[in-house]
């Protein structure tokens, strides 16, 4: 599966952006789909998840009630529509694939979008 991101900007605080991750090949609806972030000199960080089916999503804290994951396998897309941005939200975001349950693991993720830049101006 190959992973291309997309949908990065710079935005002020308080806007909205919109991140797509379009996978390759037909299994795509067989994995779940996490976003994460890393921002410069910090650990890599889980924004949010959704299931193979669309059925089940889950947040991290930082995100829960701004950020929204959904999917589209007929488009072989995920999309993480983050509104109400911080300045806090700077960071390259990622999307990855798993083919177990849901996880907040990324080492439970096996293939890796090549990131798009989130910044977000004060």
């Amino acid at each position: 599966v190959q992973l291309q991101a997309s949908g990065g900007g710079l935005v002020q605080a308080g806007g909205s952006l919109r991140l797509s991750c379009a996978a390759s090949g037909r299994t795509f609806s067989s994995y779940a789909v996490g976003w994460f972030r890393q921002a410069p000199g910090k650990e890599r960080e889980f924004v949010a998840v959704i299931s193979n089916s669309g059925s089940y999503t889950y947040y991290g804290d930082s995100v829960k009630g701004r950020f929204t994951i959904s999917r589209d396998n007929a488009k072989n897309t995920v999309y993480l529509q983050m509104n109400s941005l911080k300045p806090e939200d700077t960071a390259v975001y990622y999307c990855a694939v798993s083919p177990h349950r849901p996880s907040i693991e990324s080492a439970l993720y096996n293939y890796w979008g090549q990131g798009t830049l989130v910044t977000v101006s004060s």
